[in-house]
């Protein structure tokens, strides 16, 4: 007799050990057929895996998360099946589930997208014959024997404990694997191959290279389409495309890794920094400066010479070895120790956008959002245990304040002591105790992951949602009981005696560069008008109408405006058109009547036109979005 306990408390009995099959065919038919899965005491097995003694399941179906690794899992050995069709002379490595979809390694000659449709074809006859997933275990002996001539699986093999080796088979196809997989291929209703690369066996360039085919699998046709939209709308806004069709920035062989900024993308950072600095005022921080580089004795000091060395670039002056640094908290330390300070100081809010350098692999470079010299807004916060609570919450609304400028929203991940962690337990219990309590007067969900904070203190994550739903994670608040000890930080206690300071580092924006590319993606190039590299364009209908258009930018870049003058000698319609595939969020067109009247006829991106406005009208309108830093300009 075996006890099933059921998620909501329910228990059923069984007089014989049942499959995954027979619990959820206990409920019902219906409900079975669209079971993919069981969770058994938290891990995932097959549908056809007999409970032998009381366990605890959750019945997954197709609606649950952890199908789809399940459903993509199993997509992956599908596409295998297909491959060795058509190329039986491949050899098969390994094909994981992964996010957003599946990829198989294999050793074959090259494969180009334009095959892609003959292995969709093959994979939808297996799809199409429903083909039972059956899990097999076998000896070490019994595995080596069947995979004799696949070099990959008779190394993967033996790298394994003697006992048994678990095999899936569908049709004619056997793989190495330890699932768990679908019932059948049928449940594979939607997929599709998305590109090839290369790759090497066990990512060593002294291996072999492999074709590394990608793909996707959802379990209904509209998931798939949906997120091939999503993907079509990515593309659209990729920030590295857009980076260079509005002038921002570019990337050059000279400096591989180090954006070089244009003179537009430099008004967007200007724009950015302005206000992180009239928030940083408004909030009682102090900007900051520190050398980009330091004397080796100070790395030693704060432990990056020993535990971030490979990630340092090095210099030698006077024949002392020095580090470009990777990041600015030393410095910050050494800003602080420059003065005795008393509780009366507290808290002190030191904020500085320090230059960055980090080596980062070429293969991992990415426009704007992985590169190697970058700009961090830090900012380090020193202060008694008593004001923890305080500091955390106002650090919180202070970055929600900040992102919703830009309509951003976030969510927040608490993260708490790993194994190896330095500090007494009473200090970390003080430091993580504050930051729940902030928390939770903050008001808002948060997510607690254990043992994943920094090994000098917890930390809260702020994991912020752009346009298209993708979560980047930008802000971070980490307490520090590492630093404050390394360079023998104090103040002045009331009590007259020494006293180690808490303290915080914490970023908004992250990287400036990083941010910078996320929200061109997030307004996909279309900046709100106080960030705009040029507001306005002013577009005179003929030539004899240039002087005057020169006269109206004239008088509104005197009020602070950024405009330009279009004189080409184009069509109206194509000037209208090029100004927005720049972006430009304001067109005004001037002609005759517009000069006679005093007015202007002013057109937004999105094709509103209104006419006769007036010039004080307009500047009062659009320099009173500006100071608000609104998202949207309504003409209405």
């Amino acid at each position: 007799m075996v006890r099933i306990t059921f998620p909501d408390g329910n228990i059923k009995t069984f007089e014989e050990p049942p499959t995954g099959f027979e619990i959820a065919r206990s409920i019902s038919e219906g409900f079975a057929r669209n079971c993919v899965a069981v969770k058994r005491n938290g891990q995932i097995v097959d549908m056809s895996t007999r409970f032998d003694e009381d366990s605890a399941v959750r019945l997954i179906t197709t609606k649950d998360p952890e199908a789809l690794d399940v459903l993509r899992h199993s997509a992956a050995h599908v596409m295998a099946q297909a491959v060795l069709h058509l190329y039986p002379d491949a050899h098969l490595t390994i094909g994981p589930a992964v996010e957003d979809g599946f990829y198989y390694d294999i050793d074959m000659g090259p494969v180009s997208e334009e095959d892609f449709a003959n292995i969709e074809a093959e994979m939808k006859k297996a799809v199409k014959a429903k083909l039972l997933f059956k899990r097999e275990e076998v000896s070490k002996d019994k595995a080596l024997e069947f995979y004799r001539n696949e070099p990959y699986k008779l190394e993967m093999i033996g790298e394994l404990d003697d006992g048994t080796i678990s095999f899936y088979k569908h049709g004619d196809f056997t793989d190495l694997c330890r699932g768990p997989h679908l019932p059948h291929t049928g449940f594979i209703k939607a997929f599709k191959l998305m590109k090839v690369s290369g790759a090497y066996w066990r990512a060593d360039q002294s291996n072999a290279q492999l074709q590394r085919i990608y793909g996707t699998a959802f379990f209904d046709k509209k998931d798939l389409k949906a997120y091939l939209n999503f993907l079509e709308e990515a593309r659209k806004r990729n920030h590295r495309k857009l980076g260079a069709a509005l002038e921002l920035f570019s990337f050059h062989d000279e400096a591989p890794g180090m954006p070089f900024f244009h003179a537009k993308g430099m008004v967007v950072w200007n724009e950015l920094l302005d206000y992180w600095r009239d928030e940083h005022r408004a909030a009682g921080y102090v900007e900051t400066k520190t050398p980009i580089t330091l004397n080796r004795t100070l790395w030693e000091r704060s432990g990056h010479w020993d535990n971030y060395r490979e990630n340092m670039y090095f210099t030698a002056i006077d024949e002392t070895d020095y580090a470009i640094k990777p990041m600015n908290c030393p410095g910050g330390m050494l800003l602080f120790k420059s003065r005795r300070h008393s509780y009366r100081d507290l808290p002190l809010r030191q904020a500085e956008v320090g230059l960055v350098h980090r080596h980062e692999l070429s293969g991992v470079l990415n426009g704007l959002f992985r590169v190697r010299a970058f700009h961090q807004d830090d900012a380090h916060i020193f202060m008694t245990s008593e004001q923890i609570q305080e500091e955390i919450l106002a650090l919180l609304r202070l970055e929600e304040r900040m992102y919703a400028t830009f309509g951003l929203g976030f969510h927040l991940e608490l993260s708490t002591r790993p194994e190896k962690s330095i500090g007494t337990d009473q200090q970390w219990q003080t430091a993580t105790a504050g930051l729940e309590a902030a928390l939770k007067e903050y008001g808002r969900d948060y997510r607690v992951n254990e043992g994943d904070g920094a090994f000098y203190g917890p930390k809260i994550d702020l994991h912020i949602k752009d346009a298209l739903g993708r979560t980047w994670q930008c802000g971070t608040i980490q307490l520090d009981m590492s630093l404050p000890e390394r360079f023998d930080l104090f103040y002045i206690g009331q009590d007259n005696e020494k006293h180690r300071p808490t303290m915080i580092h914490r970023t908004v924006f992250g990287s400036i560069e990083r941010f910078f590319g996320i929200l061109i993606e997030h307004f996909a190039g279309r900046f709100p008008l106080w960030m705009a590299p040029v507001q306005v364009c002013l577009l005179p209908i003929n030539d004899e109408l240039v002087p005057y258009a020169n006269q109206v930018q004239a008088e509104l870049a005197a009020r602070g405006l950024r405009v330009e003058v279009d004189s080409r000698t184009e069509s109206l319609n194509k000037k209208i058109r090029e100004a927005q595939i720049s972006q430009i969020p304001l067109t005004l067109t001037v002609g005759q009547k517009e000069k006679d009247a005093g007015t202007l006829a002013v057109r937004t991106l999105d094709g509103v036109v209104k006419y006769g406005v007036t010039h004080e009208e307009f500047v009062n309108r659009v320099t009173d979005n500006i100071g608000q830093r609104r998202l949207e300009f309504d003409l209405s």
